[in-house]
């Protein structure tokens, strides 16, 4: 372990070895997969800032607003991308604009978009930016969003309580 101004430094997968990333298999088990730069090259990078509607373009939003997510996370990118087929793995990596460093705002998607002779995975999928936007149009209606948002609507709305407006002393 290196040592940073008398701080210990915690090692992760990336440190010991940058070419392996990890990739859920289809039951579920953890695999590794060794990657060489070359391999590496037909993946590419989601962030969760590329959909958010929270964003500017400066902060790093990629699609447009009408068409992006509020604060999406790794999880539900990588959820998405497996269901419509593609080759993806979660990397614990930072965003270099995102300025808020909590757990929710960390990690990167990788997702395979071309095979080994550059042809696309899947044919609906061309570019990354399709990709985006199939991904900002799909979390919206995951299990998990819907029943957050159903759970809202069972309070009982008051009406506008206790303030009343107060007169001026002349």
């Amino acid at each position: 372990m290196r040592r940073h101004r008398g701080k210990k430094r915690e090692m992760g997968v990336s440190d010991v070895r940058p070419e392996v990333a990890s990739v859920n298999g289809g039951a579920g088990a953890m695999a590794q997969l060794y990657m060489s730069p070359a391999e590496l090259s037909r993946f590419i990078c989601i962030y969760p800032a590329y959909i958010n509607n929270k964003k500017t373009i400066a902060e790093g939003r990629r699609i447009p607003v009408e068409k992006a997510v509020s604060n999406p996370t790794c999880a539900e990118i990588e959820d998405v991308c497996k269901v419509a087929g593609f080759t993806s793995c979660i990397e614990n990596k930072m965003f270099p604009r995102e300025w808020n460093r909590d757990v929710q705002f960390r990690g990167r998607v990788r997702v395979q978009l071309k095979k080994d002779d550059g042809s696309p995975c899947l044919a609906q999928f061309p570019t990354r930016k399709s990709v985006m936007l199939y991904v900002a149009e799909m979390i919206p209606r995951l299990k998990t969003r819907t029943q957050k948002a159903g759970g809202g609507e069972q309070s009982v709305q008051q009406g506008e309580g206790g303030k009343k407006g107060k007169k001026k002393k002349k």
